[in-house]
């Protein structure tokens, strides 16, 4: 089951929008105000006043976009990792690193038609979908399926 989240947008794609509409808009004005003279000397002020801040302008917002989009991808690929790494409580072992919790301990096997993992039936990645059909033990045999990373199934014997 999906849920579903109001996506917002980041306040710099907002500033980066912004920033490239005033600077297309400068540009324009500015080539209008040059178009519309004949003398180098004429042309100056508009080329200083409105073309080269219009430029300077989109390319700043240019730079906001890609920053803004960069973090919101940044947020996302954190977020998703939170989701599927989750340590478990250090034991008392000596060696002072935490011991990984298994996240699927089910003995029934999973997979996803087309896909190329097989899972335990209470794995994050294939709990709650209809579409994950029981494992062909012919597949695993054949080595056509790799186990899943994060539950880490063990191959049964048939």
């Amino acid at each position: 089951m999906r849920t579903s989240r109001l996506r917002t947008v980041h306040p710099v794609l907002w500033a980066g929008w912004a920033a490239l509409a005033a600077g297309a808009v400068l540009c324009v004005v500015g080539w209008y105000g040059i178009s519309g003279e004949r003398y180098a000397e004429r042309q100056l002020p508009y080329l200083a006043s409105c073309t080269i801040p219009g430029a300077a302008l989109i390319i700043a917002g240019a730079m906001l976009l890609a920053r803004g989009r960069e973090s919101i991808a940044a947020r996302r690929v954190e977020e998703l990792y939170g989701l599927l790494v989750e340590d478990a409580p250090a034991g008392p072992e000596e060696t002072g690193r935490a011991v990984l919790a298994p996240l699927a301990v089910s003995g029934d096997l999973l997979m996803v038609p087309g896909g190329t993992l097989w899972h335990r039936a209470d794995c994050p990645l294939v709990a709650g979908k209809a579409e994950a059909v029981p494992v062909d033990s012919k597949l695993v045999a054949s080595g056509e399926l790799d186990p899943c990373p994060i539950c880490e199934p063990a191959e049964e014997a048939d």
